[in-house]
């Protein structure tokens, strides 16, 4: 809708005789839509800002539940990039298997993956205390919309599935943990959204 109207805005002011315009679209990191429009050898910026979420201050009964919000915000704030980059890692990983001729590729290239993946990242998750990496297998499902199992089920196998959920099992962590950004885990769905913005 919004962007619906400023074509219309932009096609009513191109219309006006005697200008001669050009529009440009850009990428800009801070808004959604960001134009150049040269107007007669005048530059004028167009920009459409991003969504930008308001809240009501948390409130909090005592000490204690302020102390664990405050936990909750600093465990999002070392987890989601990682979150987000096994989300985009995911996205690559798919695409190129698309392109691979057999069943035979796929799986030599998703056991190399596996050994890169866990080289890279383990002394980084090595460092995760057991409530950051419970919060990473959440915000996972959150950034994939499946669970870390059903991923490492589709990518690797059941039998690897089963392993590594046994594995976090040990250490009172479930890869089929859910999300639920309207229920239980509602307030870590708004420490993400404020976090996301850069306002918290």
């Amino acid at each position: 809708m919004k962007r619906g109207l400023f074509i219309l805005f932009l096609f009513l002011f191109l219309a006006v005789p005697g200008l001669r315009a050009q529009v440009f679209q850009e990428e800009h990191p801070a808004y959604k839509h960001f134009y150049r429009v040269i107007i007669d050898n005048d530059t004028v910026p167009m920009i459409g800002l991003r969504t930008f979420y308001v809240f009501p201050p948390e409130k909090f009964k005592n000490k204690k539940e302020e102390k664990f919000y405050w936990k909750t915000v600093h465990d999002v704030k070392k987890t989601l990039p990682y979150a987000k980059l096994i989300y985009a890692i995911f996205i690559e990983t798919y695409e190129y298997m698309e392109t691979l001729p057999d069943d035979k590729a796929r799986e030599e290239h998703m056991k190399r993956m596996e050994k890169e993946v866990f080289h890279q990242y383990k002394p980084v998750l090595k460092k995760f205390t057991l409530s950051q990496g419970k919060m990473l297998i959440k915000l996972i499902n959150r950034e994939c919309n499946q669970s870390s199992y059903e991923l490492i089920k589709a990518f690797l196998g059941s039998f690897r599935a089963n392993f590594w959920q046994f594995f976090g099992k040990m250490f009172g962590a479930s890869l089929k943990t859910d999300w639920q950004p309207e229920g239980k885990d509602k307030t870590i769905e708004r420490i993400c959204i404020l976090v996301e913005q850069g306002s918290l």
